[in-house]
């Protein structure tokens, strides 16, 4: 476990995310952060419910626990913000907000136990602006998984889990 350092980094994807955001259409806000397109409203990350969320403190406490206790563990992220630093125990599912992240997706759960826990996250830009957790989350649940959860990350990874000194990875695996 080593602690990773990613602003640089960060602030290049929380930019990328964004500009990502307004080329596939996702919606802006108005001054009470309310969607403006409240048809694209179910691609955003904040249209999840509280009882999908986990809390990256309560996430942590499940990794270090006993290994039967420790859920699935997905990044649907950007493959650079994985390979760069990671939850540790997690592997690379792909973005959920492109086709080919969902496929990939796809392929790590279907031999997964249906009652399985899963946890997905991203973690390259703020919460409200997230492209990828949203699909992510629809298609696990899609597929019938009941025990899906979405880490909640307000601002960034390197903020809500590395900053925290939550146990991070770098590398492929």
């Amino acid at each position: 476990m080593r602690h990773v350092q990613l602003p640089g980094l960060v602030a290049t994807l929380m930019v990328a995310a964004s500009l990502f955001a307004l080329a596939a259409g996702h919606p802006g806000s108005d001054s009470t952060g309310a969607a403006t397109t409240p048809v694209a409203d179910s691609a955003r990350a904040d249209t999840l419910a509280a009882r999908d969320l986990i809390q990256p403190e309560d996430l942590g406490h499940l990794l270090a626990g006993p290994a039967s206790g420790r859920p699935v563990l997905l990044h649907v992220g950007f493959k650079v913000l994985y390979k760069s630093g990671h939850i540790t125990g997690s592997s690379y599912a792909g973005p959920g907000s492109k086709p080919e992240g969902l496929a990939a997706l796809e392929q790590v759960l279907r031999p997964k136990s249906r009652q399985a826990p899963i946890v997905l996250y991203c973690g390259c830009c703020p919460w409200e602006e997230c492209p990828n957790v949203h699909p992510a989350f629809r298609m696990a649940r899609a597929m019938g998984f009941k025990n899906v959860k979405v880490l909640f990350v307000a601002k960034n990874i390197q903020q809500d889990w590395v900053d925290k000194g939550l146990p991070t990875s770098e590398g492929e695996r």
